[in-house]
Protein backbone atom coordinates (compact mmCIF):
# COMPACT_ATOMS: atom_id res chain seq x y z
CA UNK A 1 0.00 0.00 0.00
CA UNK A 2 1.47 3.33 -1.05
CA UNK A 3 0.61 5.09 2.21
CA UNK A 4 2.35 2.44 4.30
CA UNK A 5 5.43 2.92 2.15
CA UNK A 6 5.26 6.62 2.96
CA UNK A 7 5.14 5.81 6.67
CA UNK A 8 8.51 4.10 6.24
CA UNK A 9 9.78 7.42 4.88
CA UNK A 10 8.54 9.15 8.04
CA UNK A 11 10.38 6.67 10.23
CA UNK A 12 13.56 7.14 8.22
CA UNK A 13 13.31 10.92 8.56
CA UNK A 14 12.74 10.66 12.31
CA UNK A 15 15.71 8.32 12.66
CA UNK A 16 17.97 10.70 10.74
CA UNK A 17 16.82 13.59 12.89
CA UNK A 18 17.43 11.70 16.13
CA UNK A 19 20.88 10.57 15.03
CA UNK A 20 22.12 14.02 14.06
CA UNK A 21 23.86 16.36 16.50
CA UNK A 22 22.54 19.85 17.10
CA UNK A 23 24.84 22.84 16.64
CA UNK A 24 24.38 25.41 19.40
CA UNK A 25 24.21 29.05 18.31
CA UNK A 26 26.76 31.49 19.65
CA UNK A 27 26.01 32.96 23.05
CA UNK A 28 24.34 36.34 23.00
CA UNK A 29 22.75 38.39 25.76
CA UNK A 30 19.82 40.33 24.34
CA UNK A 31 16.44 41.59 25.48
CA UNK A 32 14.37 41.30 22.30
CA UNK A 33 12.41 38.28 23.59
CA UNK A 34 12.29 39.23 27.28
CA UNK A 35 8.55 38.77 27.88
CA UNK A 36 6.79 39.53 31.15
CA UNK A 37 5.64 35.93 31.46
CA UNK A 38 7.58 32.80 30.46
CA UNK A 39 7.06 31.08 27.12
CA UNK A 40 5.96 27.45 26.89
CA UNK A 41 6.60 25.53 23.65
CA UNK A 42 4.21 22.62 23.03
CA UNK A 43 4.86 20.00 20.35
CA UNK A 44 2.37 18.33 18.07
CA UNK A 45 1.41 14.81 16.97
CA UNK A 46 4.40 12.41 16.76
CA UNK A 47 6.28 15.18 18.54
CA UNK A 48 8.73 15.28 21.42
CA UNK A 49 10.50 17.74 23.64
CA UNK A 50 13.99 16.33 23.10
CA UNK A 51 15.19 13.08 21.51
CA UNK A 52 18.89 12.21 21.72
CA UNK A 53 19.83 15.87 22.01
CA UNK A 54 17.59 17.05 19.17
CA UNK A 55 14.77 19.40 20.12
CA UNK A 56 11.42 19.38 18.32
CA UNK A 57 11.58 23.18 18.09
CA UNK A 58 15.03 22.97 16.54
CA UNK A 59 17.41 25.70 17.84
CA UNK A 60 14.41 27.83 18.82
CA UNK A 61 14.53 27.63 22.66
CA UNK A 62 18.19 28.67 22.78
CA UNK A 63 17.56 31.59 20.41
CA UNK A 64 14.70 32.80 22.59
CA UNK A 65 16.79 32.46 25.75
CA UNK A 66 19.69 34.30 24.13
CA UNK A 67 17.29 37.20 23.62
CA UNK A 68 16.15 37.23 27.23
CA UNK A 69 13.14 34.90 27.28
CA UNK A 70 12.42 32.37 29.98
CA UNK A 71 11.41 29.22 28.09
CA UNK A 72 9.83 25.97 29.22
CA UNK A 73 9.44 23.00 26.87
CA UNK A 74 6.44 20.79 27.46
CA UNK A 75 6.60 17.01 27.24
CA UNK A 76 3.17 15.62 26.39
CA UNK A 77 2.08 12.33 24.88
CA UNK A 78 2.87 12.24 21.12
CA UNK A 79 -0.32 10.37 20.26
CA UNK A 80 -3.33 10.90 22.48
CA UNK A 81 -6.47 13.04 22.74
CA UNK A 82 -6.23 16.80 23.00
CA UNK A 83 -7.72 16.65 26.48
CA UNK A 84 -5.19 14.04 27.63
CA UNK A 85 -2.28 16.09 26.30
CA UNK A 86 -3.78 19.25 27.74
CA UNK A 87 -3.98 17.76 31.22
CA UNK A 88 -0.32 16.76 30.99
CA UNK A 89 0.55 20.32 29.99
CA UNK A 90 -1.44 21.78 32.88
CA UNK A 91 0.33 19.56 35.40
CA UNK A 92 3.70 20.74 34.09
CA UNK A 93 2.56 24.37 34.21
CA UNK A 94 1.56 23.93 37.84
CA UNK A 95 4.93 22.35 38.64
CA UNK A 96 6.83 25.21 36.96
CA UNK A 97 4.64 27.77 38.70
CA UNK A 98 5.28 26.22 42.11
CA UNK A 99 9.01 25.82 41.52
CA UNK A 100 9.75 29.22 39.99
CA UNK A 101 6.94 31.42 41.29
CA UNK A 102 5.42 31.93 37.84
CA UNK A 103 1.94 33.48 37.74
CA UNK A 104 1.10 33.12 34.03
CA UNK A 105 2.50 31.64 30.82
CA UNK A 106 2.59 32.51 27.13
CA UNK A 107 1.64 29.24 25.44
CA UNK A 108 2.85 28.46 21.90
CA UNK A 109 1.67 25.22 20.27
CA UNK A 110 2.54 23.70 16.91
CA UNK A 111 0.13 21.41 15.02
CA UNK A 112 -1.79 19.32 17.61
CA UNK A 113 -0.05 21.53 20.14
CA UNK A 114 -2.45 24.28 19.01
CA UNK A 115 -5.65 22.69 20.38
CA UNK A 116 -3.58 21.42 23.31
CA UNK A 117 -2.70 24.93 24.48
CA UNK A 118 -6.31 26.02 23.88
CA UNK A 119 -7.40 23.27 26.27
CA UNK A 120 -5.04 24.60 28.93
CA UNK A 121 -6.30 28.15 28.38
CA UNK A 122 -9.89 26.99 28.71
CA UNK A 123 -9.23 24.87 31.79
CA UNK A 124 -6.83 27.04 33.85
CA UNK A 125 -7.37 30.53 32.36
CA UNK A 126 -5.83 32.31 35.36
CA UNK A 127 -2.49 30.75 34.40
CA UNK A 128 -2.47 31.86 30.76
CA UNK A 129 -1.42 35.28 29.39
CA UNK A 130 -1.56 34.40 25.70
CA UNK A 131 -2.25 31.57 23.29
CA UNK A 132 -0.29 31.33 20.02
CA UNK A 133 -0.67 28.53 17.50
CA UNK A 134 1.51 27.63 14.55
CA UNK A 135 -0.34 25.50 11.99
CA UNK A 136 -2.80 24.43 14.65
CA UNK A 137 -5.18 21.61 13.74
CA UNK A 138 -8.18 23.69 14.80
CA UNK A 139 -10.52 22.33 12.14
CA UNK A 140 -8.86 18.93 12.01
CA UNK A 141 -6.68 17.52 9.25
CA UNK A 142 -7.77 15.82 6.05
CA UNK A 143 -4.71 13.62 6.40
CA UNK A 144 -6.11 12.19 9.64
CA UNK A 145 -9.48 11.72 7.93
CA UNK A 146 -7.87 9.79 5.08
CA UNK A 147 -5.78 7.54 7.31
CA UNK A 148 -8.76 6.71 9.51
CA UNK A 149 -10.81 5.82 6.45
CA UNK A 150 -8.28 3.20 5.39
CA UNK A 151 -7.10 1.84 8.74
CA UNK A 152 -8.39 -1.28 10.47
CA UNK A 153 -8.46 -0.85 14.28
CA UNK A 154 -6.12 -3.38 15.81
CA UNK A 155 -4.64 -4.20 12.41
CA UNK A 156 -0.96 -4.52 11.51
CA UNK A 157 -0.56 -0.90 10.44
CA UNK A 158 -2.17 0.39 13.63
CA UNK A 159 -0.06 -1.86 15.83
CA UNK A 160 3.26 -1.10 14.11
CA UNK A 161 2.63 2.66 14.03
CA UNK A 162 1.59 2.70 17.68
CA UNK A 163 4.76 0.81 18.62
CA UNK A 164 6.83 3.43 16.81
CA UNK A 165 5.03 6.23 18.59
CA UNK A 166 5.60 4.54 21.94
CA UNK A 167 9.31 4.39 21.14
CA UNK A 168 9.35 8.14 20.50
CA UNK A 169 7.48 8.72 23.76
CA UNK A 170 9.87 6.46 25.67
CA UNK A 171 12.93 8.21 24.24
CA UNK A 172 11.62 11.55 25.48
CA UNK A 173 11.04 10.17 28.97
CA UNK A 174 7.29 10.83 28.84
CA UNK A 175 5.54 9.21 31.79
CA UNK A 176 2.43 8.15 29.85
CA UNK A 177 4.12 6.09 27.13
CA UNK A 178 1.92 3.05 27.80
CA UNK A 179 -1.15 5.10 26.85
CA UNK A 180 0.19 6.15 23.45
CA UNK A 181 -2.18 5.06 20.66
CA UNK A 182 -2.33 5.98 16.97
CA UNK A 183 -6.07 5.78 16.38
CA UNK A 184 -6.89 7.74 19.53
CA UNK A 185 -4.80 10.65 18.28
CA UNK A 186 -6.11 10.42 14.71
CA UNK A 187 -9.69 10.63 15.94
CA UNK A 188 -8.80 13.77 17.89
CA UNK A 189 -7.09 15.22 14.80
CA UNK A 190 -9.95 14.34 12.45
CA UNK A 191 -12.55 16.81 11.24
CA UNK A 192 -15.32 15.37 13.48
CA UNK A 193 -12.91 15.31 16.43
CA UNK A 194 -12.07 18.98 15.93
CA UNK A 195 -15.75 19.94 15.67
CA UNK A 196 -16.48 18.22 19.00
CA UNK A 197 -13.48 19.86 20.69
CA UNK A 198 -14.32 23.33 19.36
CA UNK A 199 -17.85 23.06 20.75
CA UNK A 200 -16.32 22.71 24.22
CA UNK A 201 -13.55 25.30 23.74
CA UNK A 202 -14.86 27.98 21.33
CA UNK A 203 -12.99 31.05 22.61
CA UNK A 204 -10.81 32.59 19.91
CA UNK A 205 -12.67 31.01 16.98
CA UNK A 206 -12.74 32.88 13.65
CA UNK A 207 -15.83 35.04 13.26
CA UNK A 208 -16.17 34.22 9.54
CA UNK A 209 -15.37 31.15 7.43
CA UNK A 210 -11.59 30.96 7.06
CA UNK A 211 -11.39 34.38 8.69
CA UNK A 212 -9.70 35.78 11.76
CA UNK A 213 -10.77 35.62 15.36
CA UNK A 214 -10.33 38.19 18.14
CA UNK A 215 -6.94 39.40 19.32
CA UNK A 216 -8.17 39.61 22.89
CA UNK A 217 -10.82 37.33 24.37
CA UNK A 218 -11.82 36.25 27.86
CA UNK A 219 -12.18 32.80 29.37
CA UNK A 220 -14.15 32.79 32.63
CA UNK A 221 -13.48 36.51 32.97
CA UNK A 222 -9.73 36.16 32.37
CA UNK A 223 -8.45 38.14 29.41
CA UNK A 224 -5.72 36.74 27.15
CA UNK A 225 -4.31 37.40 23.69
CA UNK A 226 -4.81 34.92 20.84
CA UNK A 227 -2.56 34.64 17.77
CA UNK A 228 -2.17 32.20 14.87
CA UNK A 229 0.31 31.63 12.07
CA UNK A 230 1.00 28.99 9.40
CA UNK A 231 2.83 28.11 6.22
CA UNK A 232 1.34 27.13 2.86
CA UNK A 233 4.24 25.52 1.04
CA UNK A 234 4.96 21.81 0.74
CA UNK A 235 8.15 20.96 -1.17
CA UNK A 236 10.59 23.61 -0.02
CA UNK A 237 14.06 22.05 -0.05
CA UNK A 238 15.26 19.19 -2.23
CA UNK A 239 17.76 18.13 0.44
CA UNK A 240 15.03 17.70 3.05
CA UNK A 241 14.02 14.02 3.22
CA UNK A 242 10.61 14.92 4.65
CA UNK A 243 9.49 17.02 1.68
CA UNK A 244 8.50 14.06 -0.47
CA UNK A 245 6.20 12.74 2.24
CA UNK A 246 4.60 16.14 2.82
CA UNK A 247 4.05 16.50 -0.92
CA UNK A 248 2.24 13.15 -0.84
CA UNK A 249 0.01 14.06 2.10
CA UNK A 250 -0.51 17.56 0.70
CA UNK A 251 -2.42 16.01 -2.21
CA UNK A 252 -5.20 15.03 0.20
CA UNK A 253 -6.23 18.69 0.33
CA UNK A 254 -7.18 18.69 -3.37
CA UNK A 255 -5.80 22.11 -4.20
CA UNK A 256 -6.63 23.81 -0.89
CA UNK A 257 -3.67 25.78 0.45
CA UNK A 258 -1.84 23.71 3.06
CA UNK A 259 1.57 22.95 4.59
CA UNK A 260 1.43 19.22 3.86
CA UNK A 261 -0.54 18.28 6.97
CA UNK A 262 -2.73 21.26 7.95
CA UNK A 263 -4.83 23.49 5.71
CA UNK A 264 -4.49 27.25 5.74
CA UNK A 265 -8.05 27.71 7.04
CA UNK A 266 -7.63 25.07 9.75
CA UNK A 267 -4.71 27.04 11.17
CA UNK A 268 -6.83 30.11 11.88
CA UNK A 269 -7.59 30.83 15.53
CA UNK A 270 -7.54 34.16 17.29
CA UNK A 271 -5.86 37.02 15.43
CA UNK A 272 -4.36 35.65 12.21
CA UNK A 273 -1.00 37.40 11.91
CA UNK A 274 0.25 35.58 8.79
CA UNK A 275 -1.00 32.36 7.21
CA UNK A 276 1.13 31.97 4.09
CA UNK A 277 4.78 31.66 5.09
CA UNK A 278 6.79 29.70 2.52
CA UNK A 279 7.15 26.85 5.00
CA UNK A 280 5.83 23.32 5.17
CA UNK A 281 4.72 21.63 8.38
CA UNK A 282 8.26 20.84 9.53
CA UNK A 283 9.82 24.09 8.36
CA UNK A 284 7.49 25.79 10.86
CA UNK A 285 9.60 24.35 13.68
CA UNK A 286 12.91 24.63 11.77
CA UNK A 287 13.02 20.92 10.93
CA UNK A 288 14.43 18.73 9.55
CA UNK A 289 17.58 20.21 11.15
CA UNK A 290 17.04 23.64 9.69
CA UNK A 291 16.73 22.61 6.03
CA UNK A 292 14.14 25.19 5.02
CA UNK A 293 13.62 26.53 1.52
CA UNK A 294 15.92 29.03 -0.15
CA UNK A 295 14.69 32.55 0.44
CA UNK A 296 12.15 31.51 3.08
CA UNK A 297 11.81 33.44 6.30
CA UNK A 298 13.99 32.12 9.13
CA UNK A 299 11.72 30.14 11.53
CA UNK A 300 14.08 30.76 14.45
CA UNK A 301 13.95 34.51 13.88
CA UNK A 302 10.17 34.26 13.61
CA UNK A 303 9.80 32.90 17.16
CA UNK A 304 12.09 35.62 18.51
CA UNK A 305 10.03 38.22 16.63
CA UNK A 306 6.80 36.82 18.05
CA UNK A 307 8.25 36.90 21.55
CA UNK A 308 9.03 40.56 20.92
CA UNK A 309 5.37 41.04 19.93
CA UNK A 310 4.35 39.51 23.27
CA UNK A 311 6.89 41.68 25.08
CA UNK A 312 5.39 44.89 23.70
CA UNK A 313 1.90 43.65 24.53
CA UNK A 314 3.20 43.43 28.13
CA UNK A 315 2.59 39.68 28.24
Amino acid sequence: MQFKSSIKTICAAVAMTAAAMAVAPAAHAGTTARTKYPIVLVHGFIGFDNVLGIQYFYQIPSALRNEGATVYIASVNPSQTTEFRGEELIQQMKQWAAKDGVKKFNLIGHSHGGPTVRYAAGTVPTMVASVSTMAGTHLGSKVADEILAGTTPGGTFDSVATAGLKLISWLTGNKTTSQTDLLTALNALSTPGAVAFNAKFPVGAPTTTCGSGPLTAKVAGNSMNWYSFSGTSVKTNGWDVSDALLAYTGDYFKGEANDGLVSQCSSHWGKVIKDNYTWNHLDEINQVLGTIGSGAADPVAFYVQHANRLKWAFL
